[in-house]
């Protein structure tokens, strides 16, 4: 199942920029597009969301969940066999006799995650790259404007010329290093086993 946009049509108007009708499903691609790229470095789906993922078990008590807040698990298999002896404490699965018996082992769990609301800046960031892919779209009539960035990096006037460059960004999807860090920082871009002492 496709997740929503982080950022809608009402929210890049709300920051200035006029959608056209005959804009709305480009503009909806560039939201999509820009949500899967702030997630995929974020390590999350942000937004409120259910999964099933598969973890491999860890020798302690103790098994972490990405995507954080957790709100709910709904159910919980180890090696394909339901265990119901958990508890949903700090983010993390407790079982008393912990995640892995003598050979390593799969845990796969159903659960609900995620926030309830975007935050703002998440939405602003959603929307200023789908705003810069909106400009490219609208530069150039022939679809020109969606080619790579390439930027001048130097220039001469006494016997014109010009020299440009790229700063490795293909298009406005393209996340900064920056941003990156940023989203990895704040959402934990990957589960983290920890083992009780």
């Amino acid at each position: 199942m496709a997740l929503a946009p982080l950022a809608t049509v009402d929210d890049l108007e709300a920051r200035g920029l006029t959608v056209d009708a005959s804009e709305t499903d480009i503009v909806g691609v560039y939201l999509g597009v820009a949500s899967t790229a702030v997630r995929e470095a974020a390590g999350t789906a942000i937004s409120r969301t259910t999964s099933t993922i598969t973890l491999e078990g860890v020798p302690g008590q103790r098994l972490s969940l990405p995507g954080t807040p957790i709100a709910s698990v709904a159910s919980v298999a180890v090696d394909g066999r339901t265990v119901t002896d958990w508890r949903l404490r700090s983010e993390r699965l407790w079982r008393a006799g912990g995640w892995t018996g003598v050979e390593p082992s799969e845990v796969e769990v159903t659960y609900t995650h995620g926030l309830v609301d975007v935050p703002d800046d998440i939405v602003d960031l959603v929307c200023r790259m789908a705003a810069a892919a909106l400009n490219a779209y609208r530069s150039e009539d022939d679809g020109a404007g969606l080619a790579a960035d390439k930027e001048v990096t130097s220039e001469r006037l006494g016997d014109w010329a010009v020299t440009y460059g790229s700063d490795g960004r293909v298009t406005e999807m393209e996340l900064t290093q920056y941003w990156r860090e940023r989203l990895a920082a704040r959402f934990g871009s990957s589960v983290t086993a920890l083992m009780s002492r």
